[in-house]
């Protein structure tokens, strides 16, 4: 397996359009195979952090028994249990929809598990029509992510979901 990585490693060297799909056959190539839900995780959120420049974390909550427990990440430590419908995260579970916060000081009900941050944007990850777990990524840049943001990580996502559905 080869990676092309040092064409998407500087975001500036193309349009985000052409960074994601370039991330996205990255992942592809990553999870090809692989059934195993945590090792593909782990994988992504290695990616990820690697790839996306201004991030602080990234890394998945996984759903289990009406709460969040965290999963394969990359950056501080973090908080281990989140309540569905708390914080950025539970949001995106009880609304089962991505949500990008600009501003987490502005958000009612922010967990701050790292102080720094003040950019979030939260992807469920949807296997059978059920979300199973969600993809996490914080910024200490406000206003961080935005729609071509959003639309990227949300295709790498479904990918995740594709292999373990």
């Amino acid at each position: 397996m080869r990676f092309y990585t040092h064409i998407i490693w500087n975001l500036y060297l193309v349009n985000k359009t052409e960074f994601y799909q370039e991330l996205l056959a990255q992942t592809h190539a990553l999870l090809h195979g692989e059934t195993d839900l945590i090792a593909n995780m782990a994988n992504i959120s290695a990616l990820l952090f690697e790839a996306l420049e201004q991030v602080n974390w990234v890394g998945f909550y996984r759903v289990i028994e009406n709460e969040l427990i965290l999963g394969p990440f990359q950056g501080k430590v973090a908080c281990i249990r989140i309540p569905i419908g708390k914080g950025v995260c539970g949001t995106a579970v009880l609304a089962a929809n991505t949500q990008c916060v600009t501003d987490v000081h502005q958000f009612e009900g922010h967990i701050a598990c790292d102080a720094t941050t003040n950019s979030e944007i939260v992807i469920p990850v949807i296997v059978n029509s059920v979300i199973v777990a969600v993809l996490d990524l914080d910024s200490t840049r406000f206003d961080r992510f935005d729609q071509e943001d959003q639309d990227g990580l949300e295709a790498i996502v479904e990918v995740l979901s594709n292999t373990i559905g």
